[in-house]
């Protein structure tokens, strides 16, 4: 199932990223908490450098607890922080400020040193579609949003948003990148709502879907499903799924749209319990 979106404005966003990254102290990359290597745009690490990063996994409670704190571990480093957020929620985000101020103390002693008491950190949020950015600026940000006013070397349309935790953050709209190598990312993204629904065939993501759960996470899908058992064949697990709902047509037929919608519904909702489809 080759799936491949990249609009034209994301190789713009690209390139202003680049533009606009000596503007920022630090950057702030939000992740998919299920799927964290799939949704880690593999341009940011080149992009951002070595500038100090944090890393949001939000969506955590919608992921396995055990496997998000591996990657915790695992993905931590010097300049780079890793928190578990819920962008929906807020929880999690008092947290920032903090991180922020960890890892930019060598920065803010030489301006104190300089005379300057009143600094303001400038943080950049990158992130693929769907990963909760919005909503991450939204929750931090005062509630009208409210914009500083353009800064020297920033297009008349960049602006930056101040926020309640004491940083303005400066947006970017969400960007894949040129090539989804595997199938697996390529999957991981759509089952979480990355790629939009429109550019597939979503009854085949369905049963992919159910081929992913029934190999994980068996039981979850037995008890969310009332599945006394699971078929080898994934499309029998989905026939099953589909009478349990009372998907079915003329002549006893599954309406295969109807529980490709519900299935990828309510595995986005966290309906189907608490999944990490990827470890470390």
């Amino acid at each position: 199932m080759a799936i491949n979106w990249f609009p034209g404005h994301m190789a713009k966003t690209r390139r202003e990223i680049k533009e606009n990254l000596k503007l920022v102290d630090a950057i702030i990359e939000i992740r998919d908490a299920r799927i964290v290597r799939s949704s880690k745009n593999p341009d940011i690490d080149d992009l951002c450098g070595n500038k100090p990063r944090i890393i949001l996994l939000n969506k955590s409670d919608l992921s396995e607890e055990k496997v998000t704190k591996e990657w915790i571990r695992a993905l931590s480093k010097d300049n780079i922080r890793v928190l578990t957020v819920n962008c929906i929620t807020g929880e999690g985000l008092k947290s920032i400020k903090a991180v922020v101020n960890e890892l930019l103390q060598e920065k803010h002693e030489r301006k104190k040193a300089k005379g300057i008491v009143n600094i303001t950190d400038r943080v950049m949020v990158v992130g693929i579609p769907n990963v909760g950015k919005s909503s991450f600026i939204n929750k931090v940000a005062k509630s009208s949003i409210a914009k500083t006013g353009d800064r020297p070397g920033v297009t008349r349309s960049r602006q930056w948003i101040k926020t309640k935790i004491g940083i303005e953050l400066m947006d970017t709209p969400g960007i894949l990148w040129p090539k989804l190598e595997s199938e697996e990312t390529q999957l991981n993204l759509a089952f979480t709502g990355a790629i939009k629904d429109e550019v597939m065939d979503i009854e085949e993501l369905a049963l992919k879907l159910v081929e992913r759960l029934q190999d994980k996470y068996p039981q979850k899908l037995m008890e969310r499903y009332k599945l006394k058992e699971l078929s080898e064949t994934p499309l029998d697990n989905m026939d099953n799924i589909g009478r349990k709902r009372g998907a079915v047509i003329a002549r006893g037929e599954i309406d295969y749209n109807r529980v490709a919608v519900m299935l990828l519904d309510e595995f986005r909702g966290g309906k189907i319990g608490h999944i990490s489809l990827e470890t470390p």
